[in-house]
């Protein structure tokens, strides 16, 4: 057993935070204060390579796996992980590409993903977050191609998206045996991308609702075969997890540094307040919960690289590592005490930024009834 990353591993994660020290960290409260798409930095990410990693070298990409994708996305996060979930991103809709797409597929989509585009994952609907099954998007087979009706809400990057991997229904008598992916090109008639939704955090990844009024899309959109898409939406989760996993990673370094950070210099009743007990157990507390983390992340990426089954594995990296953060970025302001409240200082902004990642990729408590699942199907 081996807990060491590779040189090639160790230069990827440096790659990646040199730039997120350098590009991403100096402009992030900027970005968060003005709802700002950081449209420059993903360029220059895009141009440095830590855009699209996960994409086969035979269409163009660099052939990464889970786990380097895990690591480039950890120390983006560093940064700001409103910034650093948009850049990496694209890895959704990527996944169920090498899942269920054609090899025609592959070569078109994730070409223009290389390339520079962006993609979106459009499952989730304003009557049906957890409850993918749920869906009321239809797709109604008409000869050659299929009509698409319906709406979905918080897709991330769809205001930046060229197209889109939509789940819909093609049977709605059959539950969730009835529902199918589809590659819908955002310039089709009847496709609308509402406004970026306002948000408490990560307010530098945009998210937002798309509309399909009849939009008619051929029949060699279907992704794999009608009556797939669940079971490519639940492979993707299994990919896709530890990469949220990562964002809590990234989140959670950023809240240690700064409470150590803080800790030695601000003092109280003469000495560091690093030297108090009930302040250095927080510190402590909190490195353990970050190592417990990513030993999880980790192990659940590369169960993915090895083509191994890894369902309860990324469930349990992001329900512990996203629940471990929103901890973490609470008792870090409580080290800043009254300071952490204040804008002046970062802390308001990650312990605004972490509270969604208990909820989107499946909640915490979705992910429990996963563990669940599968330690009784064993």
């Amino acid at each position: 057993m081996d807990f060491q990353l590779s040189d090639e591993q160790r230069l990827i994660q440096q790659t990646a935070r040199q730039f997120a020290k350098k590009k991403i960290y100096p402009c992030s409260a900027e970005h968060d204060e003005q709802a700002k798409w950081p449209a420059e930095i993903h360029k220059q990410a895009w141009e440095l390579g830590l855009m699209n990693v996960t994409v086969p070298e035979e269409y163009g990409g660099p052939g990464l796996g889970c786990l380097e994708n895990v690591l480039v996305t950890e120390q983006l996060c560093w940064g700001c992980v409103g910034i650093g979930a948009g850049i990496m991103l694209n890895a959704l809709p990527t996944e169920v590409l090498l899942i269920g797409a054609n090899r025609e597929q592959k070569k078109t989509c994730l070409g223009r993903l290389v390339a520079g585009e962006y993609a979106a994952y459009a499952v989730t609907e304003p009557c049906a977050g957890s409850d993918v099954a749920g869906i009321q998007t239809r797709a109604v087979k008409r000869g050659n191609e299929y009509l698409l009706n319906g709406s979905k809400v918080w897709i991330s990057n769809a205001n930046h998206a060229s197209f889109f991997t939509i789940l819909a229904k093609t049977d709605p008598d059959a539950g969730h045996r009835g529902m199918s992916f589809f590659l819908v090109d955002r310039d089709l008639p009847g496709l609308e991308v509402g406004n970026p939704i306002p948000k408490l955090g990560q307010k530098a990844g945009f998210s937002a609702e798309v509309f399909l009024n009849d939009v008619v899309v051929p029949e060699s959109a279907l992704i794999g075969q009608a009556g797939d898409g669940f079971k490519i939406a639940m492979q993707a989760f299994d990919g896709s997890r530890p990469m949220v996993a990562g964002f809590a990673l990234g989140l959670m370094q950023r809240c240690i540094d700064l409470s150590l950070e803080y800790a030695l210099e601000r003092k109280t009743f003469g000495v560091p307040i690093i030297e108090h007990q009930a302040i250095a157990h927080k510190i402590a507390e909190m490195q353990m919960r970050m190592e417990a983390s990513r030993l999880m992340t980790y192990q659940a990426a590369w169960l993915a690289d090895q083509d191994k089954r890894n369902t309860l594995q990324a469930s349990c990296a992001k329900a512990f590592a996203c629940d471990a953060v929103m901890w973490v970025a609470t008792e870090t302001m409580q080290v800043y005490g009254g300071y952490g409240y204040s804008k002046e200082y970062p802390v308001e902004k990650l312990f605004r930024d972490a509270k969604v990642l208990q909820v989107y990729e499946g909640t915490s408590e979705i992910q429990r009834n996963i563990i669940a699942r599968e330690l009784a199907g064993r």
